[in-house]
């Protein structure tokens, strides 16, 4: 596109160069008029006077003497004269023999006398004998107020088309010489105009282009200096206003990104606007991916797409408790709300979905806790309450009986001491009411002196173990809790170990980590009760786990150990083949 002080320049040059010509035509024609009206009156006062110079006889106009007359008068006057009669017979001529010369009666100069009767003739035609243009006036001869001649005086236009033509060459150049001042001022002017105003256009281009830091720097007077100022100023507000906007939305998308609950936005088509991180997880999706797809096409929850639906028709708010089948099992509370404009219409939805599957998942477990510890308690005291009527009720004479009723007395309420311990101290440890003792632990030293205490109840089952071997191993831990878990986990292998069976325990140095490994040849688990064998109170074979005088939270009591040392804990099994305990633990403790 071209610069606009070049448009400007261009179109100023072209007016003036039009106004130029039209001046120079004009004053070319007029000044050629004025120099014509000139030679007319001169040609005209010439023909008189010849007139009157040429004394007539009684003959009139045929005179003998007529044109030596007129042949003396020519000697002083540079025009060629002519004398012609009423009929267009040439009389007398100073340049040609009149005898010779054809009849000029139809000559223009002649007829607007003889025929027009006009006062004077004027006539300008190209001589092709003389190669030139002539002027031809004429006045008539009166005799007894009748026309009876004309006196014709004519002139070369020779000279005068020569004057003419220089004065076209001298009006040229003087216009050649307006024209280029003209168009140098012009010029200037226009850069002086256009400079400000093409600023301007670059820093509007440059602000659509969202480059906001764009000022209009040329200082200008009058209208474009407040036209300037008022761009900067409008460049300034955008570039706050678009500041605030860009913040605002940086913190809208920081909060939604964030957002533990998913949010979705639709329109009153049923096209999704929005949708955060979140919303993404819970349908399974790259939320990128959902913009402008309908609500139905997104995800695999008909149960949403028919919240949403139901929302749009009823234009209220809805909450309800919805449930996902994919990519995971998960319960969501679904809160629906319409968004309305300013004149009251339905613009879309808008949906947030906060994952409740863990709430739902602990008011379970908090549930079967309450039934499991009922249930545990319940078997105990029913049978201290049980052998202890039976002992009001005239057993204690036995002795015999008394013992053995006692005895049974004695297991029960020590297992139920061991019951209300065990939660007391998974309570403390979930609650961190028992801080973490960091120290040096060899963890082959905490691994064979707790293998050592329940060494006896192996070899009553005719078990193999299979120790590490005596190398130490440093970590930052607490030791009995380290040894809380090897017991634990040892307990168990030994409990669903069948006689005969073996147990293996090592330990592995991984970069930063230590991995210990609890295996043993028992009954195993079956896959799909791995998930929950954390839980408290959870027994894979409840009859079997209570009649090894287990409680059903040493798995839970071990989770909690591990956790507490920032590790890990995994467990391979395969029914009826055996199940390993794989625990990570850190060598070093973060402190906060």
């Amino acid at each position: 596109m071209h610069k606009l002080w070049i448009r400007i320049t261009f179109s100023f040059l072209l007016l003036m160069s039009l106004l130029l010509l039209i001046s120079g035509f004009f004053l070319a024609e007029m000044m050629k008029n004025t120099y014509y009206d000139l030679k007319e009156n001169q040609l005209k006062q010439t023909a008189h006077l010849v007139f009157n110079a040429v004394e007539m006889d009684r003959t009139g106009l045929h005179a003998s003497d007529l044109q030596n007359k007129i042949m003396m008068l020519s000697s002083s006057i540079q025009s060629r004269l002519t004398v012609i009669d009423k009929d267009g017979v040439v009389l007398a001529d100073t340049k040609d023999d009149p005898a010779k010369m054809e009849n000029h009666l139809k000559r223009p100069e002649v007829k607007q006398i003889i025929k027009e009767n006009l006062k004077s003739g004027l006539s300008i035609r190209y001589s092709d004998t003389l190669g030139f243009s002539m002027m031809y006036v004429s006045i008539p001869i009166n005799e007894n107020n009748q026309t009876v001649g004309v006196m014709r005086v004519s002139l070369s236009m020779e000279n005068i088309e020569h004057a003419i033509k220089r004065l076209w060459i001298s009006l040229t150049l003087v216009l050649f010489a307006a024209f280029l001042l003209t168009g140098l001022i012009g010029m200037r002017l226009a850069k002086g105009i256009s400079g400000p105003i093409e600023e301007m256009i670059d820093v509007s281009e440059k602000l659509k282009e969202k480059d906001y830091s764009a000022r209009v720097k040329m200082k200008s007077k009058g209208e474009l200096g407040q036209l300037a100022n008022a761009i900067n100023v409008l460049a300034s507000s955008l570039k706050n206003q678009m500041d605030k906007l860009h913040e605002n939305e940086q913190r809208l998308t920081g909060v939604l990104a964030n957002m533990m609950s998913g949010v979705l936005l639709v329109n009153i088509d049923g096209r999704i606007l929005l949708a955060n991180r979140a919303m993404g997880q819970m349908l399974g999706e790259d939320p990128r991916t959902f913009t402008n797809k309908h609500h139905t096409e997104v995800g695999r929850s008909k149960e949403l797409s028919h919240l949403i639906e139901q929302c749009f028709k009823t234009g209220k708010e809805l909450r309800k408790e919805a449930h996902f089948y994919y990519p995971k099992e998960r319960t969501v509370d679904a809160h629906l709300a319409p968004y309305i404009r300013e004149n009251g219409e339905v613009s879309g939805i808008i949906a947030v979905l906060h994952d409740v599957t863990d709430i739902r998942r602990l008011e379970k477990m908090r549930s079967d806790f309450v039934a499991n510890v009922s249930h545990e308690l319940k078997t105990p005291v029913t049978s201290l309450k049980g052998f202890a009527e039976t002992l009001l009720d005239g057993a204690m004479e036995d002795e015999e009986l008394c013992r053995n009723f006692l005895t049974i007395i004695y297991n029960e309420s020590d297992r139920l001491h061991r019951l209300i311990k065990d939660i007391l101290y998974l309570s403390s440890i979930e609650h961190h009411r028992i801080p973490l003792e960091i120290e040096p632990v060899n963890v082959t030293d905490a691994v064979l002196s707790t293998a050592n205490t329940i060494k006896k109840e192996a070899v009553k089952k005719n078990l193999h173990i299979t120790l590490p071997e005596n190398k130490e191993i440093w970590i930052e831990g607490e030791k009995d809790r380290i040894q809380q878990i090897v017991l634990n986990l040892l307990s168990n292998a030994i409990a669903y170990t069948p006689d005969g069976g073996e147990i293996s325990v090592k330990i592995i140095e991984v970069e930063n980590k230590v991995k210990l490994l609890i295996s043993d040849t028992g009954i195993g688990i079956a896959q799909k009760e791995l998930p929950r064998i954390f839980e408290r109170f959870y027994r894979v074979e409840k009859a079997r786990s209570r009649s090894s005088g287990g409680t059903g939270l040493g798995l839970a009591i071990v989770k909690h150990l591990v956790d507490s040392h920032h590790g890990t804990i995994e467990v391979e099994s395969v029914e009826g083949e055996g199940t390993t305990f794989i625990i990570s633990l850190p060598k070093k403790q973060e402190y906060i």
